[in-house]
């Protein structure tokens, strides 16, 4: 089909499968540990309630009148009310009529599930994998860290081991101030010398004065490769201080799916204008992520991709992402096939660690979707046409 005529096929439908997957036993946090991960109110709940394989996603297949179908998956917990007007709104609507970058659809967390299905419409239509509409891979393959919420202090050693064993070279915890940090890096480093850490305290270190004396003493120990949002985001100023402070690189997680907590692109300029942080922490979507890399590039810094543990179309969508991000070095969030029991891929994607290769089992995001674990794991279904 010629190039132009195809992408002139207007959308027929959307197809949903909203679906609850949850971890592999034991991997999120050790037994005796009840941390929940989620930080945003679900049910009239307050935040850190509920643990985040517990919430359901939502898959989408966008039918296009050509038979193009573009796969998008959305974080989790969706309102179903706001994804029903979003696909009303796009029901007949051409691809050529929308601008990919900057798409019909209000600022919200629906909005990436949506532009991912129809970037991989567009992507598929042209006959070219996904990362081409972002300029082209820099590289085929994304460095990846292993990954744990909280841990006992006689689990974490030969938790962290296994990882290594496996091929990581860094492993990302979370942690607050009820944990052991030092303890752990101690641990760590006698059961995996050589293993580097990505700490994030998600802002539960409070305040400077009990960041301090934490990051002397795994200053000692020497394996922590970077420490992520360990006071609360406003305090730039602290930010800055804590950065002359430490030895231990300093980043800042911009969220943009975290639209409850305001997190926009400017927060990543106005930590570099205060010189407060030495690298970032990024997620969004396709347009999104490009804009922030775009931004720590032109500073000379690092990121990357962050993650909601998620199942594998956003995956593949965000290595797609790191491949054309100069800046995105650090090694990614991209863990969700080690932690969730399904990615819902038809052939999971390829991790040879510490490094995840570019999906390309054909054009577009380069997956196939699993009938058979849509149907597993599927709660509801709902189609709109």
């Amino acid at each position: 089909m010629d190039g132009i005529a195809s992408r002139q096929a207007h959308i027929i439908g959307f197809e949903f499968d909203e679906v609850i997957v949850p971890a592999h036993p034991g991997v999120i946090n050790s037994e005796t540990l009840a941390k929940p991960l989620h930080m945003l109110p679900v049910g009239g709940k307050e935040s850190w309630s509920v643990q985040f394989d517990e919430l359901p996603k939502l898959i989408l297949r966008l039918h296009l009148s050509d038979g193009t179908i573009g796969l998008g998956e959305f974080y989790r917990d969706h309102e179903w009310t706001r994804v029903e007007q979003i696909a009303d709104n796009l029901m007949g609507r051409s691809l050529d009529e929308l601008i990919l970058q900057k798409l019909p659809i209000p600022l919200c967390r629906e909005y990436d599930g949506f532009e991912c299905a129809i970037w991989d419409a567009y992507a598929k239509q042209l006959g070219v994998p996904l990362h081409r509409l972002l300029g082209g891979a820099l590289r085929d393959k994304i460095a990846v860290s292993a990954w744990s919420s909280h841990r006992t202090q006689d689990e974490i050693g030969p938790w962290v081991r296994q990882y290594q064993d496996q091929g990581f070279k860094v492993i990302k915890f979370k942690c607050d101030l009820e944990d052991d940090v030092p303890g752990w890096c101690a641990r760590i480093a006698e059961h995996a010398p050589g293993m580097k850490i990505i700490f994030d305290p998600n802002q539960r270190w409070e305040n400077p004065g009990n960041a301090r004396p934490i990051i002397r003493e795994i200053e000692k120990i020497g394996n922590v490769l970077v420490l992520e949002d360990p006071i609360p985001r406003w305090m730039m100023l602290d930010y800055k201080e804590l950065r002359r402070f430490s030895s231990i690189p300093i980043a800042l997680h911009v969220s943009l799916p975290y639209i409850y907590q305001g997190q926009r692109p400017y927060e990543a300029i106005n930590a570099i204008a205060h010189g407060a942080v030495d690298g970032f922490n990024f997620n969004g979507g396709l347009a999104g992520f490009q804009q922030l890399d775009h931004i720590a590039r032109t500073a000379g810094l690092y990121c990357w991709h962050g993650s909601e543990v998620d199942l594998g179309i956003l995956e593949a969508m965000y290595v797609h992402q790191c491949s054309a991000a100069a800046s995105c070095v650090w090694p990614g969030d991209i863990f969700g096939r080690m932690i969730r029991s399904h990615d819902l891929l038809d052939t999971p994607l390829k991790v040879e660690a510490p490094f995840i290769h570019v999906p390309a089992d054909g054009p577009g995001l380069g997956v196939k979707l699993s009938e058979a674990a849509l149907e597993r794991f599927g709660v509801s279904k709902r189609r709109i046409d």
